[in-house]
């Protein structure tokens, strides 16, 4: 039973963003607080990763726990209402990212994925990584 009536369940399902989460920024003003410079879901790059670099070929993906499944054989015993359409759908959001990581590796890209509490808790570890491929890439 959901414990929100219809119109703040609304308007907290309005607030969901697809770009620009906190944890997008967290690591974008990192990367820049290194001058690093990058787009930011390009649209012409297939799945429209958070932060791309077009030139060497590396896409970026913040993923958050709930939507993108993390640890989700047992996360899904969580979701106590409505999961035949959660479930559903959280699950088809976990294939689409291996689908996307898929194209975008078949067509030369480096694929890189965090977790929102890895960003939280080490974004200068995530960072370093991001830096690490740039710098693989220049080989």
């Amino acid at each position: 039973m959901d414990t929100h009536t219809a119109e703040q369940r609304h308007k907290n399902m309005q607030a969901i963003r697809c770009k620009d989460t906190k944890i997008e920024v967290l690591l974008r003003k990192e990367l820049w607080s290194r001058g690093i410079r990058y787009r930011k879901n390009a649209k012409s790059v297939f799945g429209k990763p958070d932060i791309v670099f077009k030139g060497k070929k590396v896409a970026v993906f913040c993923d958050s726990e709930f939507w993108h499944g993390y640890n989700w054989k047992i996360k899904q015993d969580d979701i106590k209402s409505h999961r035949d359409f959660w479930i559903p759908k959280i699950e088809r959001n976990i294939e689409r990212d291996k689908e996307v990581n898929a194209a975008l590796e078949a067509d030369g890209w480096k694929v890189l994925r965090f977790w929102g509490d890895d960003i939280k808790k080490n974004v200068k570890a995530c960072a370093d990584l991001i830096v690490d491929a740039l710098k693989e890439r220049d080989r």
